[in-house]
């Protein structure tokens, strides 16, 4: 976000402005869009140096992760959430799903030509809130401004750099038979919540998203355990594509409880109404661990402590099966098959 100048005469205009050609342009008014929408909004020693990148420092002795992730969600705004507070979450949380504390965000901007300044200003603000509030600061990024109809209003890159302490070993390869699998709550939340709003769907209760920053779930879980093997965050394809995925890569097979996965009633309702299944609806504020059986109440005991785990719960066991299917025990007393997603349930939810 370099470039910053105090040589133009006219403030931006929050309240009625649009972005223009100008604002990608790399000059005065990509300079006064920087300093007086972006550098207010995150403001922190590492942007005002006004570089085109951001020296950082790393503890020694860890790992570096770093992970990145494009954020399209249609509507931009919707119950519990925006663009902008996901565009933070999501990063954050990919980088706490591999066992990391995150550091440091960079942003990148993809602005529609005619997207009005005070959605671009809320939207920026709501990602500033978020970054504070989970504290990782945003300390680079990019603006960019693609002509009329050739954008749908801004897309957000973010990509994220964080640390892994020695002995943690957190990845999709680690399911064991016997693990347990645990979910840290309600699932589906989130989709359904920007599905209402696109749709403009009125339920008798309001649907809000889960999107939240797990990363302060994810350490406590990790002091309490050292034999937390996998963490995912079900979010595009649901806990359902989530599950299949983490038994391809540990070449491994699951069986759910039904009864054991705690979905909302309101989202369940909405749910049947709309043809859905909550098992494949995205979440943003939710996780799945699998770690050994012995060391799952411990576990279970640490989420629960935390406000993003209080209806944690155990929802199944990992087996012995070079199928690696998923499957489920049914509410009916029967079983039946897990599958991955096929198709795109809900386009455009994250």
């Amino acid at each position: 976000m370099s470039g910053s100048r105090k040589d133009y005469v006219r403030p931006l205009d929050l309240r009625n402005g649009r972005v223009d050609m100008g604002h990608g342009a790399g000059g005065r008014s990509s300079a006064q869009l920087i300093e007086e929408l972006f550098l207010a909004a995150f403001d922190n020693d590492w942007l005002r140096q006004g570089d085109d990148g951001a020296s950082l420092a790393i503890p020694s002795g860890a790992r570096m992760v770093m992970a990145t992730d494009g954020h399209v969600v249609s509507p931009l705004f919707f119950p519990g959430g925006d663009v902008g507070c996901l565009s933070v979450h999501g990063t954050i949380n990919d980088l706490a799903m591999c066992g990391a504390k995150p550091l440091y965000l960079a942003a990148s901007f993809i602005l529609e030509e005619g997207f009005p300044l005070a959605d671009l200003q809320r939207i920026v603000a709501s990602m500033a809130a978020a970054s504070r509030a989970a504290g990782v600061p945003v300390v680079t990024g990019d603006t960019k401004v693609v002509e009329r109809g050739k954008g749908d209003g801004v897309f957000i890159s973010t990509t994220g750099i964080g640390v892994a302490p020695a002995g943690v070993n957190v990845a999709g390869a680690n399911a064991r038979p016997g693990d347990a699998i645990l979910l840290s709550g309600t699932i589906g939340d989130h989709g359904v919540a920007v599905l209402s709003k696109r749709q403009a769907l009125d339920f008798e209760t309001t649907i809000t998203s889960d999107t939240a920053a797990l990363h302060g779930l994810v350490a406590a879980m990790l002091k309490a355990s050292s034999r937390i093997g996998v963490l995912r965050d079900p979010t595009r394809g649901g806990l359902a594509t989530t599950l299949n995925e983490i038994a391809r890569q540990s070449k491994v097979g699951m069986v759910l409880e039904e009864a054991a996965i705690p979905v909302l009633p309101q989202v369940d309702a909405a749910c049947e109404l709309l043809g859905l299944d909550p098992l494949y609806v995205a979440n943003e504020g939710k996780l799945v661990a699998i770690c050994a059986a012995d060391a799952a109440d411990d576990v279970l005991a640490a989420m629960r402590a935390h406000p993003l785990g209080e209806r944690a719960v155990r929802i199944g066991t990992v087996t012995e099966d070079p199928h690696r299917f998923v499957q489920m025990n049914t509410r009916f007393g029967g079983r039946r098959v897990v599958d991955w997603l096929s198709g795109e349930q809900l386009p455009r939810i994250c």
